[in-house]
């Protein structure tokens, strides 16, 4: 699995980049369609503004002038004359043209298009421009960013001035053509980036799953081959005391018998800690820790703690000091829990200890106007600051290379978070590796 894993994900990563890159291609791709689609539209739309402009304009007409209405002879001023055709900027206004245009885009889909226009007489004097709107001239300078279209108004066919003079012409300008374009096809841009991110997400996901199940596996493998040290050294205990007591000398010695049954009591009473505790963490599990909720005394707890621990103080020389600054003790604690807290706490100390040098324990206690705040500092091997963020994960032990070295399950600093995290409090640790390391667990006042 070690080295599948690794291909694995090199595979999946690659057909993520391959994916991208095929789709930032079809995008520019889909941007010149879009953009020919684009002017095909406008043409269209265009051309038939044009048609409608042309069939309404008044065709030219032959006219006689005025003459004598004496028959005998033949007038001497008879004269012919042709009418002019009125011009389209004579016939419509600018928002007549407009409208029309408008109308005719969003036939075409192009809702909210932006679009300047012009009517002119000569398609290359632009000074010959009988009409236009308003931005006209400003977009016409700008031929980087912006497309032209220019479009013949024929009159309609059969009409009497039909090819007689010069056509009229309809200039259209596309502002900003890309951007438009771009807005065109903006759906499908969100679209594509938006199942990007969630194949990413889901690759992120279950790569992370993977390793955190590979972490899991091989706490769990470090926490069976723990127990299985921790229950087969009193095991092996009992039964070296068990084959002991047979022995003829033991038997007639009661002061051996007694010995022998005190190593058996006691190494009882370790295997029912630890099975105890793993018990403990099964509840955790499932969430089914029951509290007796009630008013307690920290400090009152604080003294009876430290009174179990006195031997183990002897045999590490430790000196402990007790500084009660707190005003106000009184919590809504479940006593029993809080009384395991505290233990674990101090027995982390312990624990954790340097060999040559005695420990120094301190427990100081102070509180604010809504908590009460206990700190248990000593002077211990410390932690690195890996170890500072996992202290409080299920199963993670600190210890100095040999994995028995220090005992327990590695679930006492988880025991503590899940008990303050159920009492509504907060904890947290400062450690410096080689000096020691200061616990903090703030509670809510019960007067709060």
């Amino acid at each position: 699995m070690k080295k599948i894993f690794p291909i694995i994900v090199v595979l999946i990563a690659l057909s993520i980049v391959g994916l991208i890159v095929i789709q930032v291609q079809w995008v520019s791709n889909l941007l010149v369609v879009q953009g020919e689609r684009f002017l095909y539209k406008v043409d269209k739309a265009g051309v038939s503004v044009s048609e409608q402009i042309g069939q309404q304009t008044l065709a030219g007409r032959v006219m006689r002038l005025p003459h004598r209405r004496d028959l005998n002879f033949m007038p001497n001023d008879l004269s012919f004359g042709i009418t002019r055709m009125p011009t389209i900027a004579e016939r419509y206004s600018e928002q007549d043209i407009d409208s029309a245009l408008r109308r005719e885009f969003d036939k075409e889909e192009l809702k909210n298009f932006r679009f300047e226009f012009a009517i002119t007489s000569n398609a290359t004097d632009f000074r010959a421009v009988e009409l236009q709107s308003t931005n006209f001239f400003k977009e016409l300078m700008d031929t980087v960013h912006n497309r032209r279209e220019e479009i013949a108004i024929v009159p309609e066919s059969g009409s009497d001035m039909e090819g007689l003079m010069a056509y009229e012409h309809l200039i259209l300008i596309v502002p900003d053509f890309k951007t438009q374009v771009w807005h065109s096809i903006t759906w499908v841009i969100v679209g594509a980036a938006l199942f990007n991110i969630i194949i990413i997400a889901a690759f992120y996901l279950a790569v992370k799953t993977i390793l955190n199940q590979r972490k899991l596996n091989a706490i769990k493998s470090d926490f069976i081959n723990n127990m299985t040290h921790e229950l087969k050294t009193p095991l092996a205990t009992i039964s070296l005391a068990t084959d002991a007591m047979k022995n003829e000398k033991v038997l007639a010695d009661r002061s051996k018998l007694e010995y022998f049954s005190s190593i058996i009591k006691d190494e009882n009473k370790r295997m029912s800690k630890h099975v105890e505790t793993i018990l403990q963490a099964g509840l955790m599990d499932r969430q089914d820790i029951r509290m007796n909720i009630k008013p307690v005394h920290v400090h009152m707890l604080l003294q009876k703690v430290l009174d179990t621990f006195n031997l183990q103080f002897q045999e590490k020389g430790a000196a402990t000091t007790l500084l009660l600054n707190a005003k106000d003790d009184l919590i809504n604690a479940d006593e029993a829990h809080f009384t395991n807290l505290i233990s674990n706490l101090i027995d982390n100390a312990i624990k954790y200890s340097k060999e040559k040098d005695p420990l120094q324990l301190k427990i100081t206690t102070h509180s604010s106007a809504k908590f009460f705040v206990m700190q248990v500092e000593d002077n211990g091997i410390g932690m690195s600051k890996e170890t500072t963020k996992r202290i409080f994960e299920k199963f993670y032990r600190a210890h100095t290379g040999n994995i028995h070295n220090v005992k327990g399950f590695g679930l006492g600093m988880s025991y503590v978070k899940t008990i303050v995290d159920v009492h509504k409090g907060r904890v947290r640790v400062d450690s410096t590796l080689g000096k020691g390391s200061t616990f903090t667990i703030e509670m809510p006042l019960a007067k709060a």
